[in-house]
């Protein structure tokens, strides 16, 4: 069974680009996310409402703005709850509160790190802010959207003739080394000032903020025959938008389908809108009971169930294959990749992976391996978080990039096409 009447890889590859452009943080991801839902006729539900739940609908359920879960309820009755995973969240700098530093010649804003990241990549980029900040309206506390358009910081290097370790091994220090310079002692306007004429409000009203640096280089394909791209945020932005896709375009009309936008997975998931809360779990027991189903059938759905993880995995280093397992060696546009771990910091297992295989094999799209070497640990991911909440069958798997946790990363035009297309036959086909 092939997939036909489908854009190009190189298309897909835009539209990706053209997502990451837009989505400068969580809350934007989920926004747009929202927008082109309701767009498509999906029913908006909020969590401090009750629901009714029709079967035939389409409905989307956002958790704090951050956090996002959309669903649809097929007419005829559903054997099982068919679930596609990811995350919004990346590496980046998390703007403190009262955040200027004016202790000399310069103005600094203090930051703090968000996530494991390669610090090193972040210096001498262009760089802004993005995130939300929330305003007193009336006596209500109202959440506007912020993204600064335009190069607003940069965190500067030391010059070499000053540091001759930097080539040599460097241990970053956040708070020295890493803090962005945002002005001169003379700039009349102050960073919150400039934050608030960018959200529309007054800087007086501001009551409290979520804000983060964002890179404002821009994405580009490049290669001898067009064949990489590389991108701010692609881990894992591309997972998210390759599932969301494929969500998108596919019929829904078998199982109860769902698509599943967690936060904060790059800090342990460990939040109200990440893979370790109850997000998840509420809304399938919710949309079950709305239904009509006993406690016993939606535990029954589930167990049938089966849930896709997706986030990015690493591809072998073309200047350090010593890096990857000596066997499973995952290459840029070689295909979707399976990820496995022995101390199950991924949720794949044999029966798991069989099954995502055979969907693969079964529309024509190549299947990769990816495990650590035994000598390194590795990193892990919301499939087996999830699955301490909500379990079912589920398989981890990613995209192949390089430079993963950079500012800057690099993956293969094609693959994004084959996630598109393996998500649209799981709920379709599988």
């Amino acid at each position: 069974m092939k997939i036909t009447n489908k854009p190009s890889p190189e298309d897909i590859s835009k539209d990706l680009i053209h997502f990451i452009a837009k989505s400068p943080s969580p809350y934007h991801t989920v926004r747009s996310m929202k927008a082109a839902l309701t767009y498509s006729k999906f029913t908006e539900l909020r969590e401090e409402d009750e629901w009714t739940i029709e079967k035939g609908g389409h409905y989307v359920v956002t958790r704090n703005g951050a956090a996002l879960i959309a669903f649809t309820v097929p007419e005829e009755e559903p054997q099982s709850f068919r679930i596609v995973a990811s995350h919004a969240d990346s590496p980046t700098f998390q703007i403190k509160e009262n955040p200027e530093l004016r202790d000399g010649p310069y103005i600094r804003l203090n930051v703090e790190g968000y996530g494991g990241m390669n610090m090193g990549s972040w210096l001498d980029r262009p760089l802004s802010v993005a995130g939300r900040v929330y305003v007193n309206d009336n006596g209500r506390i109202v959440p506007h959207l912020v993204a600064m358009d335009g190069t607003t910081l940069v965190i500067p290097s030391t010059a070499i003739h000053m540091d001759k370790t930097v080539n040599k091994g460097h241990v970053w220090n956040v708070q020295k080394e890493l803090l962005p310079l945002y002005g001169t002692s003379s700039t009349g306007t102050s960073f919150m000032d400039m934050i608030a004429r960018a959200a529309k409000v007054k800087a007086e009203d501001i009551l409290g903020h979520d804000l983060f640096l964002y890179s404002r280089v821009p994405a580009t394909i490049w290669g001898v025959e067009g064949e990489f791209l590389s991108s701010p945020r692609l881990d894992d932005m591309q997972c998210a938008f390759g599932s969301f896709r494929g969500f998108t375009m596919s019929k829904k009309d078998k199982d109860i389908c769902m698509y599943v936008l967690f936060n904060h997975e790059e800090i342990g998931s460990g939040s109200n809108e990440g893979a370790g809360s109850t997000f998840l779990v509420n809304t399938v027991f919710r949309l079950g009971q709305a239904l009509g189903y006993s406690m016993d059938k939606i535990m029954a759905l589930t167990a049938r169930g089966f849930m896709i993880s997706a986030d990015n995995a690493h591809a072998v280093h073309p200047n350090h294959p010593e890096l990857a397992d000596p066997v499973n060696k995952p290459v840029l546009n070689g295909g979707i990749v399976i990820k496995y771990n022995a101390n199950r910091h991924y949720a794949t297992d044999g029966f798991t992976a069989a099954r995502f295989r055979r969907l693969c094999q079964t529309i024509h799209i190549p299947v990769q391996v990816f495990t650590n070497r035994s000598d390194m640990a590795g990193g892990s991911t919301l499939g087996h978080i999830s699955n301490t909440r909500l379990a079912m069958p589920t398989v981890d798997i990613g995209l192949p990039q390089l430079a993963m946790h950079s500012s800057y990363e690099t993956c293969g035009v094609k693959d994004t096409s084959y996630l598109v297309d393996a998500v649209t036959a799981f709920f379709d086909h599988m």
